[in-house]
């Protein structure tokens, strides 16, 4: 990192998953076991859910396991369910196991005892889910373009369906790569792009700590931002129109904002919060909407921001999807040197909107913190496990 006209410019990771939150640190990939046994339960819940089991060793002896999966919410999305995991399910595991833990393993294939077989990333369902947003009128009676209903990012999977290794890349671009193919150039959510950070910027950039809870909200199953969390790990949101406000509801940690149409300025006295104050408007079939008043938090791991954070939102609608847009710029006088901003995409969503319960189950305690990226790292984001 050279400084340049006062200024220090950092490699940041816009939006990656893997780097952002994902334990896959602490499992090692580079090993492989299997194991045998009868369900106990499972946690189905985001980060990521927890299957249980009783397994018998070469020992003869029974002992306790629990394997990581997906988050609930992807999984919902790809067909999975609680149901499919009921205590005395006969099953086999062949996985990763954990560096800490010896009872602890990351699952990359299932097998029951009908023989049936579950890659990590498998989609499961033998026919299209629900779209319970599909009928839906392009625009209100008033006139607006109708931005109302259940919307989500595109999956995101591995290019090894076990997910021991390859590049996380959008569910219909898998079949186009080879099994483990390290290469996303067509991964249009997630980008790695430079923001400028004044000192003080990167100062808070350098001591923030993935795994440690004070400083990664989402390890405390808390909402990172109104930037990141729109598309995190394949959220299902929500929004709700009215001629007054519009309501969003980010679907992977309950997290909700409102935006309040028909005002002109934020009130004097705002209390800051992760949401902040948002006030919208209508260009033409542009919905723009202004948020201040936050309090200091992330705004994109590693990327730090204070209460002086101001956001500018704009929402459309692409009726032919459908799909809801969104642009966006961030400024922040004390942390960004300059204006962040990016943009993403949500389709009507494969399932209904549904928070799932959160629980951050992993221990992490043990595992390494991520360093600055000095210089700018020579691989892209979705080549972590290297």
């Amino acid at each position: 990192m050279k400084p340049r006209s006062g200024f220090v410019v950092v490699a940041a990771l816009i939006a990656a998953p893997a780097v952002a939150h994902h334990g896959i640190g602490t499992f090692d990939t580079k090993r492989e076991i299997t194991i045998s046994g009868a369900v106990t339960g499972i946690d189905f819940v985001n980060p990521h859910a927890y299957l249980y089991l009783n397994a018998t060793g070469a020992d003869g002896k029974v002992a306790a396991w629990k394997c990581e999966m997906r988050s609930a919410t992807t999984l919902r999305r790809s067909g999975w369910s609680p149901e499919m995991f009921k205590p005395g399910t006969a099953v086999t595991i062949t996985g990763a196991p954990d560096r800490n833990d010896p009872s602890s393993c990351y699952l990359s294939t299932i097998v029951f005892a009908d023989g049936t077989s579950a890659d990590r990333y498998g989609q499961l369902s033998q026919v299209p889910a629900p779209r319970p947003s599909a009928e839906r009128a392009a625009r209100l009676p008033s006139g607006e373009p109708n931005l109302a209903g259940d919307w989500a990012p595109e999956q995101l999977v591995m290019t090894d369906p076990r997910g021991r290794g390859g590049a996380l890349v959008p569910l219909s671009q898998a079949p186009g790569f080879e099994p483990g193919a390290n290469t996303a150039e067509n991964a249009r959510q997630y980008r790695t792009r430079d923001v400028a950070l004044t000192p003080a910027g990167q100062k808070a950039a350098d001591a923030f700590q993935t795994y440690n809870p004070q400083h990664n909200p989402r390890m405390r199953c808390e909402t990172t931002s109104i930037i990141f969390d729109w598309t995190y790990d394949g959220a299902v949101n929500r929004v709700t129109q009215t001629a007054d406000t519009v309501t969003l509801e980010y679907g992977q940690y309950g997290f909700t904002r409102t935006i309040h149409l028909n005002v002109a300025e934020h009130p004097a006295t705002i209390t800051p919060s992760r949401a902040g104050h948002s006030i919208g408007r209508w260009e033409n079939d542009v919905l723009v909407v202004d948020t201040v008043g936050f309090a200091p938090g992330v705004l994109s791991p590693p990327v730090m921001h204070t209460g002086r954070l101001h956001v500018v939102e704009r929402f459309s609608l692409d009726p032919a999807g459908p799909t809801l847009l969104r642009s966006y710029t961030a400024e922040d006088p004390e942390y960004l040197a300059a204006t962040y901003s990016g943009s993403d995409m949500l389709a009507v969503a494969d399932i209904a909107y549904s928070p799932d319960k959160c629980s951050e189950l992993t221990d992490h305690s043990q595992a390494a913190q991520p360093q600055p990226a000095a210089p700018a790292p020579a691989k892209p984001w979705w080549k972590f496990w290297d």
